[in-house]
């Protein structure tokens, strides 16, 4: 499936790769993907979120903050690890890996030939909770009609 993607939503997985990592993940999930999008500010994905990639982090970082604290687990002033680079393949969740064939839904009903970030996008808002980025959509208030519309107009 990956030789359908654009240059764009290559790079979209390969910054969520980053993300994973930086955040300590051992696997790429949806909100990696929603993070790997937002590192282009200048794309119509983003520019349709009205959001921003610092706005995202702080938003699942309060997340993870109040998932753990929900437990009895103050992580106030703690930091992870990054996860050190491997030469074995990262695994996407299962419900990262559930966006990837939406994202090609997607691309048929647009009648384009190639998964750019925009579709990417198009799929993870179909996400649902409590998968991590609808929580994150949800935490960040995005309007998720909103920004397939907009997607759709910009596209069109």
């Amino acid at each position: 499936m990956f030789e359908q993607f654009a240059a764009g939503a290559r790079t979209v997985v390969t910054r969520a790769l980053e993300e994973a990592r930086l955040r300590g993940d051992r696997r790429i999930g949806t909100e990696h993907l929603l993070l790997g999008i937002l590192h282009e500010p200048g794309s119509v994905a983003v520019r349709s979120l009205g959001t921003d990639l610092e706005a995202a982090h702080m938003a699942l970082d309060a997340l993870d903050q109040a998932a753990l604290a929900s437990i009895g687990i103050d992580i106030q002033g703690v930091d992870r690890p990054p996860i050190p680079a491997s030469r074995k393949r990262t695994p996407f969740t299962s419900g990262a890996r559930s966006v990837l064939p939406r994202a090609l839904a997607e691309v048929k009903k647009a009648g384009s030939r190639r998964i750019t970030p925009e579709h990417l996008l198009l799929a993870i808002l179909d996400c649902e909770r409590p998968d991590p980025a609808a929580e994150l959509i949800e935490q960040l208030g995005i309007d998720r009609a909103a920004v397939r519309e907009r997607i759709t107009q910009t596209s069109a």
